[in-house]
C-alpha cells in the first residue's frame, strides 16, 4: 500500500466532490439547493462502493452504496456507454424517500468505466397530493409523487426527450424541477472531467489499485476503532410520535452488538409498519446505523464504502424500519431516521458514554407550501427548515439551532425565503429554556413566525410535538415542537390540529392559508446531559445573561433562585 499516493488520490477525489457540490449550489434554481445545500456529491466504483465524498448530507452518504447497486441491477454496465447520464428517485429501488433524485455519469477511460459520479439532491416538488413534496397524510407511495426507476435521462450526451417530458409533465413547477436537473447533471458532468484528468495524471492501473487500498484501509481503521470498545449487546427503544393518520406512536427497538472488531446493529422489535408516511426504506435503515457509527468513531477515517464494511444491519421486512411496498414513506427520512440515529446513540451510551450525545429535536421542520405567484404568474413550491437543540455530552452542551443529525443542512437567509415566497418572517430566533436541564444542557431550537402575503397550500412532516427529546445521565428532557396557527383578524393562536381538526399536530396535508394568516413554527430542543444539580452556578448565571434560560426555567430546571 502506497500511503503516499493513497492519501493524494483520495484527497483529490474528496476535492472532487467539493468541487462537484459548489456546482449545484451555483447553478441550481431552487434555494433548497443554492441556500439550504441539500444534495450531496459522490464518486464511486463499478462493484457500487462509495469511494470519496465531501461532509454534504449524512442520510444521503450512507445511502449512495445501495443507490449505486440498485442501478447497476437495472442498467448493467455492458449497457452504458460514455455520455450516458441515469436518472432514479424510487424509494422500493434503494432509494431513500421519493424528493431524493439520484444522477449517476459512468466515467470511462480507455473504453472501461473506471468510476462513477454520483449527485444526489432533495426536489421540493415532485407531483403527488400535495406541492412541496411531504404530504403528512399520505397512505400510499403513490400519494407521493413521480416514482422513476433507473433510467438514462441522457443518451451519448444527447438528452432523451421523452424522459425529460415525461419528468416536467407530472411536477407544478417545471421550470424549477428543469433547472435544478441540469444542475446535478452538470455536477456529474464535472466530476467525469476531473476523474478522467485525475486517471491521466496517475495512470488507470495505479489509480485503480490506490482505490482498492483506499476501501481496505478505510475498513482497517473503522475495525481498529470497533475493537477498542467493549463487546456486549447494548439496547434501547426510542418512539415516533405518531404517523399523521392515527394517534398512536411507533417503535424503534434497537440491538447493538459489539463482536470484535464487528458491528451488528439489529432493528429486531421495531413497530409494524405504519399507514400514515414514516416508515423507512431499508435504504433509510441501512443510512441511519453508518450514520450513527460514523458519529462514534474517529472523525478522520476517510469515508468510503470500506468503513463500512464491518457493519451489519437487521431490518425486519414489514416494519417501519423495512417497509413494504406499496406504503407510504416520505417522512422515513427524515423524521425516522434522526430517531433511529439517537435510539442506537441511547444503545451505545451503555459502551461508549463519552462518544453519544442525549436525543436531539430528531426533525427537518418540513414545513412546504405552494402556489401560484400572483407577481410573475408562476407556480411556486417552497420547503423551509426548522432547526433542533442537539443533545448535551459528557463534556459539553448541546449545539443550538443545528440541523437534525442526517441533513447537515445550512439556513435559507431570510431575506432570500422573503424575496421568493409570498411570506414576512416577523421572528426568526432561539427558544428560551428549549434546552433540556442538565450538567450540560441540551442545546436551544429556534422558532420562526411567518406572515402569510399570497394564498397556497401548506403541509408538515416533523416530529417531537408531544414526545420530548430525552436525557441521559439524568438530564432533563428538550421542550416539544410546535407549530401554531393564527387567522386573519384572530388574535388566538392554535395547534393545526385544533384549527383544521387534523389526527397529528405535526403531520399534515393542504392547508388552505390566505394572505393575513400566521404561521409560527417551534423546533424541538435537545435533551440534557447529567443532573442539572451539577451544573456551576456560574453557567447558569451565565445562560441568564445570554437568554438561554429565563428565571422560570432556571428556577424550574435547576433550581436556581429558590429560597
Amino acid at each position: 500500500m502506497d500511503m503516499v499516493n493513497l492519501s493524494i488520490i483520495e484527497s483529490a477525489m474528496v476535492a472532487i466532490t467539493r468541487e462537484m457540490g459548489i456546482n449545484v449550489q451555483k447553478t441550481a434554481y431552487s434555494t433548497i439547493f443554492s441556500e439550504a445545500e441539500d444534495f450531496t456529491c459522490a464518486l464511486a466504483n463499478p462493484d457500487g462502493e462509495m469511494i470519496a465524498v465531501a461532509d454534504f448530507c449524512p442520510s444521503q452518504i450512507g445511502g449512495v452504496p445501495l443507490l449505486v447497486r440498485s442501478m447497476v441491477k437495472e442498467v448493467p454496465l455492458s449497457e452504458m456507454d460514455e455520455g450516458d447520464v441515469i436518472v432514479h428517485n424510487d424509494p422500493y429501488r434503494g432509494g431513500l424517500h421519493t424528493p431524493e433524485h439520484t444522477v449517476f455519469k459512468p466515467i470511462f477511460v480507455e473504453g472501461e468505466i473506471v468510476a462513477f459520479a454520483v449527485c444526489v439532491g432533495h426536489f421540493v416538488e415532485v407531483g403527488g397530493m400535495v406541492p412541496g413534496g411531504f404530504p403528512g397524510e399520505a397512505t400510499e407511495i403513490f400519494h407521493e409523487g413521480l416514482r422513476v426507476p433507473p433510467v438514462k435521462i441522457v443518451k451519448r450526451g444527447k438528452d432523451v426527450v421523452e424522459v425529460w417530458k415525461m419528468m416536467l409533465a407530472n411536477v407544478r413547477t417545471p421550470r424549477g424541477n428543469y433547472g435544478d436537473l441540469r444542475a446535478l447533471i452538470s455536477a456529474v458532468d464535472l466530476g467525469e472531467k476531473r476523474i478522467v484528468e485525475l486517471v491521466g495524471k496517475y495512470g488507470k492501473a495505479r489509480f485503480q489499485d490506490t482505490v482498492r487500498d483506499l476501501l481496505d484501509y478505510s475498513e482497517t481503521r473503522m475495525r481498529a476503532e470497533i475493537a477498542a470498545f467493549p463487546d456486549g449487546k447494548y439496547t434501547f427503544v426510542d418512539r415516533i410520535e405518531d404517523d399523521g393518520i392515527e394517534d398512536k406512536q411507533y417503535e424503534v427497538h434497537v440491538a447493538v452488538y459489539v463482536q470484535g472488531d464487528e458491528v451488528v446493529i439489529d432493528y429486531t422489535g421495531s413497530s409494524a409498519q405504519a399507514r400514515g408516511p414514516i416508515n423507512a426504506t431499508l435504504g433509510v435503515a441501512w443510512s441511519a446505523a453508518l450514520n450513527a457509527m460514523l458519529h462514534l468513531t474517529d472523525q478522520t477515517i476517510p469515508k468510503n464504502s470500506g468503513c463500512f464494511r464491518p457493519i451489519r444491519v437487521i431490518a425486519p421486512a414489514g416494519t417501519i424500519v423495512n417497509v413494504d411496498y406499496p406504503a407510504s414513506c416520505v417522512g422515513g427520512n427524515t423524521e425516522s431516521h434522526p430517531v433511529i440515529v439517537c435510539a442506537i446513540f441511547g444503545a451505545m451510551w451503555q459502551c461508549v458514554p463519552n462518544r453519544v450525545m442525549a436525543s436531539e429535536g430528531t426533525t427537518h421542520g418540513c414545513f412546504v407550501f405552494g402556489g401560484l405567484d400572483a407577481y410573475n404568474g408562476e407556480p411556486f413550491g417552497g420547503f423551509d427548515f426548522s432547526y433542533v437543540g442537539y443533545g448535551g455530552r459528557s463534556f459539553a452542551d448541546g449545539n443550538d439551532a443545528t440541523d437534525s443529525i442526517n441533513g447537515n443542512c445550512a439556513n435559507t437567509p431570510m431575506e432570500v425565503f422573503e424575496t421568493r415566497f409570498p411570506w414576512i418572517v416577523e421572528e426568526y430566533a432561539l427558544r428560551p429554556d428549549s434546552g433540556g436541564p442538565g450538567r450540560h444542557r441540551g442545546g436551544l431550537s429556534n422558532v420562526k413566525t411567518m406572515l402569510c402575503t399570497g394564498p397556497m397550500l401548506a403541509s408538515q412532516m416533523t416530529n417531537k410535538h408531544k414526545l420530548p427529546a430525552w436525557g441521559l445521565d439524568g438530564g432533563g428532557s428538550g421542550m416539544l415542537g410546535a407549530t401554531l396557527y393564527k387567522a386573519a383578524g384572530s388574535d388566538r393562536w392554535q395547534t393545526v390540529a385544533e384549527a383544521f381538526g387534523k389526527v397529528s399536530p405535526s403531520k399534515y396535508s393542504n392547508l388552505p392559508l390566505k394572505p393575513g394568516d400566521r404561521v409560527r413554527v417551534m423546533a424541538p430542543g435537545g435533551g440534557g446531559y447529567g443532573a442539572p444539580a451539577l451544573r456551576p452556578r456560574d453557567e447558569v448565571v451565565e445562560d441568564l445573561r445570554e437568554g438561554y434560560v429565563t428565571p422560570e426555567g432556571a428556577r424550574a430546571g435547576y433550581g436556581f433562585g429558590n429560597s
